[in-house]
């Protein structure tokens, strides 16, 4: 059977709320319906896939884990988002002072934007060659 697609990802979180807001109201993804797993967290939606699962504290569950403490990225390098509102994106980045770097791709014209979250986990948000001319 071959893999068909990506389900989510998980952050253990070093602020919860914090990594929450930025997903949320930095990314625009939603906040919404997560089981009662007994411990905090937070599913943010892309449409109707709960992609970004953020992780709170687990209690002695998490007593193998390295200490929650943002930084580099490490073996993990990025995620990655398809896009569209580029120009949108770039407002609400400057609006909430989060720094970005933007790249255009050569021949393709895709436009890539390459950020950091609050835990300095790095997202690439990829945006299609038409919007690269109008942004």
């Amino acid at each position: 059977m071959p893999l068909l697609g990506l389900n989510h990802y998980t952050i253990r979180c070093h602020d919860l709320e914090r990594t929450k807001a930025f997903y949320a109201n930095v990314l625009g993804l939603k906040d919404g319906y997560r089981p009662p797993l007994g411990f905090p967290g937070h599913w943010l939606y892309v449409g109707d896939v709960p992609t970004v699962h953020l992780m709170g504290d687990r209690g002695a569950r998490d007593a193998h884990h390295p200490p929650r403490a943002a930084g580099p990225t490490g073996l993990f390098d990025h995620i990655a988002f398809a896009c569209t509102g580029l120009a949108e994106m770039r407002e609400r980045l400057n609006k909430h002072g989060v720094k970005f770097e933007e790249r255009v791709v050569p021949r393709d014209r895709q436009t890539q934007l390459f950020l950091f979250d609050p835990d300095g986990i790095a997202v690439e948000l990829n945006y299609p060659p038409e919007e690269t001319a109008a942004a």
